[in-house]
This record gives structure tokens, C-alpha cells and sequence, in this order.
């Protein structure tokens, strides 16, 4: 219903017509989107990290290997749909619209029932998200009841949160959200990176949309440029695993990772530009007419294919940011790896939904021109070139704050050196029973879909 909100029905051999007024269409769609959320988020959260913690015991190399390849296994999966999308919008098999997510849904109950003796643990008692939260919130209260003076035994302002100190939390709690509050730069600047990153393919669809599709008169399905995007990840990506692990093993560290990242944000700005002289250019093209989805639409000659380059750029992005997740978990100790997976995923769907506004707001601040409704119209290169200025803020803030965290091992010994050794090493056993979440949120145009 979500991908494919249909105009009629076949049951059996009865053609129905879609009578619903298109109001309730709407409410169904976003009900839809909402549904697959909450199911794709939390099969997200059940099966990626109690993985990544059966191999504590073969060290971090392994941990983000882990990682790496269930980012290329998920794009995998994202090709092979994509394929099967691209095939219904060409053959119009619409019965596949409801075998599709009925497969899709029977494979995946069958699989939680054959693993879910391995997919049961315990909660987590202690360094959950709401323990780190209340060491914030608690410190915050007595620093503004205290005027913000630091006062005792207190170096930093989130001290006052401990017992001995007048607070309600014990010294770990407070030592290890300290901890993770020495990582919030590198979570604010992965914000700044969805804000950019997850509205460009909504750009681009629209840029497609609006070249010539017709190749030699097969009329090419928009959806095979997803397919055009996932596919540098699956070729860079084991070749990445392989240089880092095999050819390059003792460069295996944060800065390695941190220059991915980098590099990373670098390609996304690239590609954003790209977008914007292909669209200067798409405008030169004469105007054409072109079906689809059952419209006639005055669309640019410029061949669809001089945009695969913009699609190659976003998805060498994905493919060096994606170890941002791996320095993340690496970075922390074991007593709150779920936390700072757990917040991961928060930034991320936090950047969809703040990405999705910024689009709002230029269409608003612009007036249309930037985000028009007919692309020869306005100037959607201008939106692009403000993404790409984003992006390359984003790289120098990124930068700045890169250096500290270069070298894991280090930064692990040196932020938590000050806690209590003894209960470390007792909640170290606990948290291999400890699970968190993780990855992206898939983007869209419309504020309230991307929000979904």
C-alpha cells in the first residue's frame, strides 16, 4: 500500500475499482509508512547488536567487521527490492504489490521463530538511555539550585549528579555518561551530515523524473537509480574490509575510520554539486513528452543516464561514512555501547526528520523557486549548492573535532581511568547480554513521510 497505492484491484477474476476518496487514501498511506517503521526499527534493534556482541571475545577488528558487512548485506537485500520495484513499474504486475510484503512478512516471522531462543535477553538495569538522561537532568537540577558553582569534590558540572555529592546517581553511572558526553560532537556532526545527506536522493528522484527515461525505447523505471546508488557500496565495501584488514591491518584505527568519514562527507558535497551543474544543464535540453504512471509529462531531453554520476558520488558517501558506526562502538566502553548505539540511531532519525523541514523551510524562505513543483520553473540548483555549502561546514567542523578521538585505545584508557575498576569488569560480563540499535532511516519528499 505504502509503495503502491493502487487505482484498482483484481481479486479472482472480479475487477474492482479503488472507490476509497482519496482523504482516506492518504490516512492509509501514512498508516502504512508508520506501520513499516515500527517493524523495520525493530528488527533493526533485535538483530544487529546481540551479533556484534557474540564476537566481544575476538576483539574490536572483528566487532567492526561485523558492522561493516551488515551494512553490505542491507544494501544487498535494498538492491535485489529495488530490482523487484523497477520490475513492476515496467511490466505493471501488480500482483506482486501484495505477494511481495506477504513473503517478505511470512520469511520473517519463520526466521524470529527458529532464532528466538537466541534473541532473548536480559533489559538493561543500569547505563540505559533513561540512567543517562537522569544523570543529565539530575546534575542540571542541583547545578541551577547551586547557581552553577562547582562546589566539593566536583571537576566537572555533571559530578553534582553523584551520591557523594549530593546527587542521586552512584560514581559509574556518572563516569560513564561523562564518557558519552565526550562523544556528543561526533554524534551532533553525523545529525548535520543525515540533515544533508537524506534529503538529496528526494532532489534527485525529482531530477530523474524530469530527464528522458525513454533508452532507446525501453522507458527505464525510476527506481532502477536506486539500484545505481546501492551499487558502489557493494563493490567498495569489501574491497575496504579487504585493504584495512588484510594489506593495511595496523592502520585498523580511528584515524583510518575518521579519514573514511571524511572523505565520506567530501563525496556527498560532490555529488550535491554534480546535481547542481546537471540541472543547469538538464534546462538547456528541449522539452519532450514522456508517460508516466499513466501521465503525459513535458519532461528534458537530457538523457537520464548523464545523472548516474550524482547517484556513484552518494553511494561512495554511504560506503565511507557507514564505519562511523564502528568508531562509535569502538570508542565506548562495554557498559554503554547500547547507549551510544541507542543514541546513534536517535541522531539518525532525527536528521531524516530535520532534513525533511530544512526542505520546507526553502520551499517557504524561497517561495518555491528553490524547491519548485515544475523543475523549468525554478532553480533546484540553488538548493543543491546550499546542500553542498552544508556539507562542507559539516567536513570542517567534523575535522576540528576528529583529532581527539584518532586514537581509540587511548581515548578509551584515558576517559575511563577515573571509574570504579571492580563494578567495570562486574557489568563488563553483564553487557554482553546488553543490546542497542542501530543504522538509517530511509529518505523521502514529503516532510510527514521522511518524519514517519
Amino acid at each position: 500500500v505504502a509503495a503502491f497505492p493502487l487505482e484498482d484491484f483484481y481479486i479472482g477474476t472480479h475487477h474492482m475499482i479503488n472507490n476509497i476518496p482519496k482523504k482516506e487514501q492518504k490516512r492509509l498511506f501514512y498508516m502504512a509508512l508508520l506501520a513499516i517503521c515500527l517493524g523495520t526499527g525493530g528488527m533493526r534493534a533485535i538483530v544487529c547488536p546481540p551479533g556484534a556482541y557474540g564476537l566481544q571475545e575476538y576483539g574490536s577488528q572483528k566487532q567492526m567487521s561485523f558492522f561493516n558487512w551488515f551494512c553490505w548485506i542491507m544494501n544487498l537485500k535494498a538492491t535485489v527490492v529495488f530490482l523487484g520495484i523497477s520490475y513492476i513499474q515496467h511490466s505493471g504486475a501488480w500482483a506482486l504489490v501484495l505477494l511481495i510484503p506477504f513473503m517478505s512478512t511470512l520469511m520473517a516471522l519463520m526466521t524470529l521463530h527458529m532464532m528466538h531462543c537466541n534473541l532473548i535477553y536480559q533489559p538493561e538495569k543500569c547505563c540505559s538511555l533513561l540512567t543517562t538522561f537522569g544523570v543529565f537532568i539530575n546534575a542540571l537540577k542541583i547545578c541551577c539550585l547551586r547557581y552553577w558553582r562547582l562546589a566539593g569534590d566536583v571537576t566537572s558540572w555533571l559530578d553534582h549528579a553523584k551520591k557523594k555529592n549530593g546527587g542521586c546517581y552512584n560514581e559509574l553511572h556518572v563516569e560513564n555518561t561523562k564518557l558519552f558526553f565526550t562523544l556528543l560532537p561526533l554524534f551532533i556532526f553525523q545529525l548535520l551530515y543525515r540533515i544533508c545527506i537524506m534529503q538529496i536522493p528526494s532532489g534527485y528522484y525529482v531530477q530523474t523524473m524530469n530527464s528522458n527515461l525513454n533508452l532507446d525505447g525501453f522507458l527505464l523505471p525510476v527506481a532502477v537509480m536506486n539500484v545505481v546508488n546501492t551499487l558502489p557500496l557493494l563493490i567498495l565495501a569489501p574491497c575496504l574490509e579487504y585493504f584495512s584488514t588484510c594489506l593495511l591491518p595496523s592502520k585498523r584505527d580511528g584515524s583510518f575510520l575518521l579519514a573514511c568519514i571524511i572523505a565520506g562527507n567530501l563525496s556527498a558535497a560532490l555529488s550535491v554539486m554534480v546535481a547542481g551543474f546537471f540541472e543547469i544543464r538538464r534546462k538547456h535540453f528541449p522539452p519532450v513528452e514522456q508517460p508516466l504512471s499513466g501521465n503525459v509529462l513535458t519532461v528534458s531531453s537530457m538523457p537520464c543516464f548523464h545523472l548516474v554520476l550524482q547517484y556513484v558520488l552518494l553511494g561512495v558517501a554511504e560506503t565511507l561514512v557507514n564505519p562511523a558506526v564502528s568508531v562509535i562502538y569502538g570508542l565506548v566502553p562495554s557498559t554503554i555501547r547500547g547507549t551510544s548505539m541507542n543514541f546513534s540511531t536517535l541522531f539518525n532519525g532525527f536528521g531524516c526528520f530535520m532534513g525533511a523541514l530544512l526542505v520546507e523551510l526553502v520551499y517557504l524562505i524561497s517561495e518555491g523557486n528553490w524547491f519548485p513543483n515544475t523543475l523549468n520553473k525554478g532553480n533546484l540548483e540553488s538548493f543543491f549548492f546550499f546542500l553542498a555549502s552544508l556539507t562542507l561546514l559539516n567536513v570542517l567542523g567534523f575535522w576540528s573535532v576528529s583529532q581527539r578521538y584518532c586514537n581509540l585505545n587511548h581515548f578509551n584508557a584515558q576517559n575511563i581511568s577515573g571509574s570504579n575498576h571492580e563494578e567495570t569488569l562486574l557489568l563488563h560480563e553483564k553487557s554482553l547480554t546488553f543490546y542497542g540499535s542501530t543504522q538509517e532511516f530511509s529518505p523521502s519528499i514529503d516532510l510527514w513521510e521522511t518524519a514517519l
